[in-house]
């Protein structure tokens, strides 16, 4: 699928929080979140002068959690309801630079709610049959890409790593199928991303699922996190089925893999549905138990001609003239 900016439908992006020299990753500001949720937050200045250390207070509390580095990572516990997060930085001089992120804590589980009937497949990264291919809709470069099994760093010990080379913006789409089921309608994506320093070099990280309905058609549920306009994107077809015109749309939900802080699991959950023309609404996102609401309803039907099949793609774009990003998948599951 394409992935450079040029082919975008355009929406509105949130700005990432960076005041008086902290900046906030996540959580983003003016989000609901489900507790725990994480903080990951930096500052290597405050006021001109060199960060000695850096905490973090809610609400009115005095009770400030410092840490004398240059960085937070933090799960947070906090009861539901509207807060303010105040992440601090103390120079080494005295300065004192603060940022507050507005944020709601709902009455959530830490994963989406999940009816008694759902059914899934676990371990989808561990599976056998996986491939990959350079995307040559993501640009005029190229890529390869080497897939091995490893159980350091792994949560199950069953992590996939994908080793991507890549030249002029090049995109390499890892792909497995997993099932056959043309009925189901409500799909939850569940999966563990693990990112090393190359991250730095990584555009855009997409993850879909695609389903052959019992009619034939194949419905596209294409959801990327945007490096370009630091927004979660997802696809829509602006053609026909026999004649379609694949493209990206921007949501207004946060999202820039680069941003993601290096050497630790991050839990992203995408919940989305469709109907019986293949018209695809996609509901909400979860990174690290942040809950960001997409809300959109789009036609993503496209007749392929493909056999019955369930199938997810794992896309990685390079950004600049060449790299060799790594990544690392666990615990993939996709319900329905």
């Amino acid at each position: 699928m394409k992935s450079l900016p040029c082919s975008l439908v355009i929406l509105s992006a949130l700005a990432t929080p960076a005041f008086a020299g902290v900046t906030v990753s996540s959580p983003i500001n003016a989000s609901e979140v489900s507790s725990p949720f994480v903080l990951s937050a930096d500052a290597s200045t405050c006021s001109s002068q060199t960060v000695a250390a850096m905490g973090y207070s809610i609400d009115d509390s005095s009770n400030t959690t410092i840490v004398n580095s240059t960085s937070v990572q933090a799960t947070i516990t906090s009861a539901p309801g509207a807060h303010t997060l105040h992440v601090k930085a103390w120079g080494n001089q005295g300065a004192v630079c603060v940022t507050d992120i507005t944020l709601s804590v709902a009455n959530l589980a830490s994963s989406p709610a999940m009816p008694s009937t759902v059914a899934g497949v676990s371990g989808i990264q561990s599976l056998s049959n996986w491939q990959a291919v350079n995307d040559s809709a993501s640009g005029s470069g190229s890529s390869t890409g080497v897939m091995t099994m490893t159980n350091t760093p792994s949560q199950s010990g069953f992590a996939r790593k994908f080793s991507t080379t890549y030249t002029n913006y090049g995109g390499e789409r890892y792909h497995v199928t997993f099932g056959d089921d043309t009925e189901s309608k409500n799909f939850l994506y569940d999966v563990w991303v693990y990112l090393d320093s190359s991250s730095s070099q990584i555009a855009n990280l997409e993850m879909d699922m695609n389903q052959v309905m019992s009619n034939g058609q194949t419905v596209i549920f294409g959801f990327q996190c945007d490096g370009y306009s630091s927004t979660w994107d997802y696809t829509i077809n602006k053609g026909t089925p026999q004649k379609p015109v694949d493209q990206w749309v921007q949501s207004k939900a946060k999202c820039n893999v680069r941003n993601w802080s290096i050497n630790t699991w991050h839990h992203v959950q995408i919940s989305y549905s469709r109907d019986d023309s293949g018209n695809v609404t996609y509901q909400s996102v979860w990174l690290d138990n942040n809950r960001q609401d997409i809300n959109a309803t789009v036609p993503s039907a496209f007749a392929l001609g493909w056999a019955p099949v369930l199938l997810t793609n794992f896309q990685v774009d390079g950004l600049g003239a060449k790299g060799a990003p790594t990544v690392y998948l666990d615990n993939l599951k996709v319900y329905r």
